[in-house]
């Protein structure tokens, strides 16, 4: 039986979420920016300890706001399903403070129209430029991981480094969440393929 995970991915411009997903589903990262304009869904296979997931990715031109209601959400296409994805990872640029303010207010906006758990991830993304860093990589996990309890994990789409890493820890957070029933003890393994992923 294949369940279906939907995340939604969201950050200010030019922080490349869509990059991100691009290097876990497909291997690639393109140097040229392009801006996401219109919603994206992609839709790779994950295996976990013998389940099938089918994970629906929302890769989301930056939003003014967080959609806070149903009526909100149904008006704009780009939100269309976003109060009720199952996890949020908010990506910031490592070297813009601004990006970082964006998905603050952003995490903000969420927990005022969630009830309930749902799992949030925070992902620095471009540690490849780690010396053009605005802020300190212990003083924002700290402030992610105690004070705003959530996950957090640095990466750069570029150079595909801790891109599994990134796609596990939101795993666990689904899985430690509750919302699947799968056993948390997840380890990603192996070379990602075009629209497959597995995860044991």
């Amino acid at each position: 039986m294949v369940e279906t995970l939907k995340v939604a991915l969201l950050g200010a411009p030019a922080v490349g979420k869509t990059s991100i997903i691009r290097q876990f589903v497909c291997g690639e990262f393109r140097e040229t920016y392009v801006p996401t304009r219109a919603r994206q869904v992609y839709s790779p296979a994950v295996v976990l300890n013998d389940h099938v997931f089918e994970l629906r990715l929302m890769d989301l031109p930056p939003l003014a706001s967080f959609p806070l209601t149903s009526l909100q959400e149904w008006a704009d296409v780009r939100c269309h399903g976003l109060r009720s994805v199952h996890a949020y990872v908010l990506v910031y640029d490592i070297c813009c403070f601004e990006s970082f303010e964006y998905i603050k207010i952003l995490r903000q906006q969420i927990l005022d129209c969630r009830t309930g758990e749902v799992p949030i991830l925070i992902v620095g993304n471009k540690r490849d430029l780690q010396r053009r860093r605005v802020m300190p990589r212990r003083t924002v996990a700290q402030l992610v991981k105690k004070s705003w309890k959530c996950g957090y994990v640095e990466c750069s789409a570029k150079h595909n480094w801790r891109v599994l890493l990134l796609f596990r820890e939101l795993l666990r957070g689904v899985v430690g969440s509750g919302i699947k029933h799968v056993h948390p003890s997840i380890r990603l393994q192996g070379a990602l393929r075009r629209n497959r992923c597995s995860l044991m």
